[in-house]
């Protein structure tokens, strides 16, 4: 590490704000930017590198984040007490920056142990799921796949669990129309998704999700590892629970012959997520991860970026470098669906960001935004999804959701997503299954305060420790590790299972 490290960190040289690095207190002198600080500017919080007058853009990564509510004085605190959300007009340049990523020859690319379906698709993990196609089945789908337990499950060693994925929707729904389209795709995502080595979806038989219209919808046929059981059919509780029981007891060996092997990283479909993002979340764990995307689309592999709310402001850096017209303006078509679905409404994509984010150092959606898009990397975008629809193109792609965590990533992972990277500042404890989930830590104070729950410290960038490149290799060859069996840190707490949650779009009556 350097000597002498600037409190402050620039992130472009056309920047009006630079980030403290840590606390500054007021009378500091910063030499490398030649001010001093005439407030305090917290860890995570932006400063005003000179003299900035009422109505200018406040540029951080010299893209505008607001506008300054007054004049301000260089090394005056920058927040949202004093820039201004407002809208901004953006040239979209659909597909004019494109560029098509040169890849690894398949010899050369990066490997790891997965688990090889009929489909071709591969698993980092090799779960039998137990589903339902509405909240009625629930509790007994939770008590079928609680009765798995380890001890029950140690003769079948390749089987990483018995897992219930329980949701509250299903009836009293809308039984035609997106809502209930959204559903069955996101219930059957899971089913097929590749980490699921068989699967049980069960009903109690009256919902409006019927099970045999939501297998017949989504085109999948039952067979020796994708079973149905109704509950009304067979007879009520009991007797239902002693049939999932015994149905799952048939599908084990089956779901216990898959074994690692040795694969390549082309096949790793990486779901990307933050939470409880802070001022250093666009600074460090989300450019890293870019980073880490970046690798990974050059050996042929797949990054979902999703969370539509949470670009809405930078949209076009991804537009600029769409693949084709086409699929930069699918991406724009859903910013002015969610902008007319939120409109009057106290949401984010109106301009304030929550209570935490704000706390953290983020002033308006425009700042998240701007940091939330960097886990995307530099590469192309190659397509744009709608919420839980399988994701079949491989290099960088985004999926329409929204941005509460949960539903986001449930959409991803029922769109195919075999792994999650997930990015925070402020601390999270969400976990995953059937995919793992890879928490990246935004800054070394948090890391340690809940190092139960980080995987990966991306605060060594900001301590001045590693670089953006050293740490982006560093998170990769934790995804290959993790893709192959080690552990996570929400895995090894056994936390998923109720991190399930399908987007509840509609009205229920």
């Amino acid at each position: 590490m350097a000597d002498h490290i600037s409190p402050f960190i620039r992130l472009n040289p056309a920047d009006n704000v630079v980030v403290a690095r840590k606390d500054v207190e007021t009378g500091i002198t910063v030499s490398e930017e030649g001010f001093t600080t005439v407030t305090p500017v917290p860890a995570g919080y932006k400063a005003a590198a000179r003299d900035i007058k009422k109505g200018e853009q406040i540029l951080k990564y010299n893209t505008c984040i607001g506008f300054a509510a007054e004049d301000t004085p260089a090394g005056t605190m920058m927040h949202s007490h004093n820039i201004l959300f407002d809208h901004v007009d953006l040239d979209y340049a659909y597909g004019r920056d494109y560029s098509p990523v040169t890849l690894l020859p398949p010899e050369k690319r990066a490997t790891f142990q997965g688990y090889v379906r009929e489909d071709g698709q591969v698993g980092t993990r090799n779960y039998v799921a137990v589903l339902i196609a509405g909240n009625c089945a629930a509790s007994v789908a939770r008590k079928v796949a609680n009765y798995f337990t380890p001890e029950r499950l140690a003769a079948y060693p390749n089987v990483t669990g018995v897992v219930p994925f329980i949701h509250g929707l299903g009836c009293g729904m809308e039984m035609t129309g997106q809502f209930m389209d959204l559903l069955r795709c996101t219930i059957m995502g899971y089913a097929t998704n590749p980490n699921v080595g068989a699967a049980l979806v069960m009903a109690l038989g009256c919902e409006r999700n019927n099970i045999d219209g939501m297998f017949e919808f989504c085109g999948i046929k039952e067979g020796p590892r994708m079973r149905k059981l109704v509950i009304q059919d067979v007879g009520g509780t009991a007797k239902s629970i002693r049939a999932g029981i015994a149905q799952i007891e048939e599908m084990l060996p089956l779901a216990n012959a898959f074994k690692r092997q040795t694969v390549s990283a082309e096949h790793l479909k990486l779901a990307l997520e933050c939470g409880g993002s802070d001022g250093f979340s666009g600074l460090s764990a989300n450019p890293a991860l870019g980073r880490a995307v970046d690798i990974l689309v050059e050996n042929g592999g797949t990054a979902i970026l999703s969370e539509t709310t949470e670009i809405f402001g930078v949209e076009h850096t991804l537009t600029r470098r769409a693949r084709t017209p086409e699929i930069g303006k699918k991406l724009t078509d859903h910013i002015r669906w969610w902008l007319k679905y939120n409109e009057g409404k106290d949401c984010q994509i109106n301009g304030r960001v929550s209570p935490g984010n704000n706390k953290g150092g983020l002033a308006n959606v425009l700042e998240k935004s701007l940091g939330g898009a960097k886990k995307g990397g530099e590469t192309p975008l190659n397509e744009v999804y709608d919420y839980g629809e399988k994701v079949t193109e491989h290099g960088l792609v985004f999926m329409n959701t929204p941005g509460y965590d949960p539903v986001a990533t449930t959409g991803q992972v029922a769109g195919g997503a075999n792994l999650v990277c997930f990015t925070t500042g402020r601390g999270s404890c969400f976990g995953g299954v059937p995919s793992p989930v890879i928490k990246l830590a935004s800054n070394t104070p948090m890391y340690q305060h809940m190092i139960d729950d980080m995987d990966i410290n991306c605060g060594a960038i900001i301590d001045g420790e590693k670089n953006l490149d050293e740490m982006g290799r560093e998170i990769f060859e934790k995804i290959l590790a993790v893709a192959s069996g080690e552990e996570t840190k929400s895995e090894a707490f056994g936390i998923g299972e109720d991190e399930f949650v399908p987007w509840p779009i509609g009205v229920l009556a």
